[in-house]
């Protein structure tokens, strides 16, 4: 039965390197499953692939789409299932890379079936954020679904106000719509997660982050600033440089700052993943007894 295997983890655990070697090893593609890294616009705050990597292996939803693009996880839930038959018929074998919760549980289980939101009720919205502040439309989240209250970030104003638009439209929760019958796919999954101990990890990240730093991530903040209202600009590294940029706090600050907010999207990755019974946990140096956990499914 042709199989996917798809490699996840935490941001900055080393999960290029891992799929660089199974790419080769297998003689396949890497399909990208980091919904930031498929903006072309946002190579160094999103540690996309380099140029180099990208000769090694083809890479497929990468650099593919602009930031002024709309695109969603059913949208990549779709495109990658269609690519999936194609590429099936060249190998049994086919590889999934990121660390985009949301992304790869749309290829593995199905995204739920969400109405796109009428423009009166977005710009109801939009009118009590304006007025009203995150806070009351919190509480309103509260009131009309717990649920979705306790888990959502209550920091992250879109995703409060696309629950509660749902909310809205539809007169029930935002809950219901993510709690839909997981689909059945006509390949086998392999997932395999990757981690390494608290204190490694947070040091990759603070160096990654000091290295996007001396690559220019803040020329390429700059260059964005036209286009921050984008929701694929709401991203740690882009958010707390605009701030710098608004004079909310030293450039010093700010990267402290992206570290810090990286290390908390790492532990949300991990939580996350904790729900999923059905990935098996390596460190990235364990490459050799990854090949053959693959090989005995």
């Amino acid at each position: 039965m042709n199989t996917l295997i798809v490699i996840t983890g935490p941001t900055a655990v080393g999960k290029t390197q891992l799929t660089l070697e199974l790419a080769q090893y297998y003689g396949i593609p890497v399909i990208n499953a980091d919904s930031r890294q498929i903006y072309k616009e946002l190579k160094i705050g999103t540690a996309a692939p380099t140029e180099e990597q990208m000769r090694q292996a083809q890479h497929y939803f990468v650099g593919s789409k602009s930031i002024s693009d709309y695109y969603n996880a059913s949208m990549y839930e779709q495109e990658v299932l269609k690519l999936l038959e194609s590429l099936f018929a060249t190998s049994p074998v086919q590889l999934l890379s990121g660390g985009s919760m949301m992304y790869i549980d749309a290829v593995c289980n199905g995204i739920d079936d969400i109405p796109t939101i009428r423009e009166d009720i977005r710009t109801e919205m939009k009118r009590r954020y304006e007025e009203e502040g995150l806070e009351a439309l919190c509480e309103d989240l509260k009131r009309l679904d717990p649920e979705h209250y306790e888990s959502v970030d209550r920091q992250n104003y879109r995703r409060v106000i696309h629950a509660l638009e749902i909310c809205y439209q539809t007169g029930k929760t935002y809950t219901s719509f993510r709690k839909q019958t997981k689909k059945e796919r006509p390949f086998n999954i392999i997932k395999i997660g990757l981690n390494r101990d608290r204190e490694e990890l947070y040091g990759r990240i603070n160096q990654r982050v000091d290295d996007m730093m001396a690559q220019g991530l803040l020329d390429e903040v700059r260059a964005m600033a036209p286009y921050r209202e984008v929701n694929a600009l709401n991203t740690v590294g882009y958010k707390e440089l605009f701030d710098y940029m608004d004079g909310r706090w030293p450039l010093e600050e700010a990267i402290e700052r992206i570290k810090g907010n990286t290390r908390r999207y790492a532990r949300k990755q991990l939580t996350w993943y904790k729900r999923d019974e059905n990935i098996r946990w390596f460190h990235p140096d364990q490459q050799q007894d990854i090949l053959n956990y693959i090989s005995l499914l």
